[in-house]
């Protein structure tokens, strides 16, 4: 199952630290794109500059950020919708069959989405946690889901590729 049919969609974020984290996530996770509605981001972005970035990767200079009206605008036609938050009725993210191609919407992090959003979706699933965890967390284990649930197994290639300069630690066989 191949990532780069992956988008995300963010309902209206707030915090420059978790879309900074999503970004990260999106990254690791070869998304296509990341697109938010709402102006509290960019308004948060643009008074905190620099100072609360979490895109450690820098994923946004290979990743687009798009400011969108519509969160499902110029979607292909065969792109899924599958809204992620905690909704009544949505299925357990462990029982989730993914999609070939999709883009994930979720919530606000002090809200949720709409329900007309949800209504139109083609599937809406939670993760099963005690308690909310926060948007660029949730971000990761969906995406950590998908790639569990359909990647090829990885090699030591994709871990020297992926670690940090620091790490060279190998197992002891």
């Amino acid at each position: 199952m191949s990532a780069t049919l992956v988008k995300i969609g963010l309902v209206n974020p707030k915090s420059p630290t978790n879309v900074g984290g999503v970004m990260r996530a999106a990254g690791c996770y070869q998304a296509s794109e990341v697109r938010y509605t709402g102006k509290r981001y960019a308004l948060a972005a643009k008074n905190r500059g620099e100072q609360y970035n979490t895109d450690t990767k820098r994923a946004s200079e290979n990743i687009p950020l798009i400011a969108v009206d519509n969160i499902l605008e110029g979607l292909d036609s065969d792109t899924k919708v599958v809204c992620v938050d905690l909704v009544e009725g949505a299925v357990a993210l462990p029982e989730f069959q993914h999609p070939a191609k999709a883009i994930y919407v979720f919530g606000p992090e002090d809200g949720t989405i709409d329900q007309g959003l949800i209504d139109s979706a083609d599937a809406v699933v939670y993760v099963p946690t005690v308690g909310c965890m926060n948007l660029a967390s949730s971000v990761n284990v969906l995406l950590y889901d998908r790639l569990a649930k359909g990647a090829p197994t990885g090699s030591d290639a994709l871990i020297r590729q992926s670690r940090d300069t620091n790490n060279r630690v190998k197992v002891k066989r």
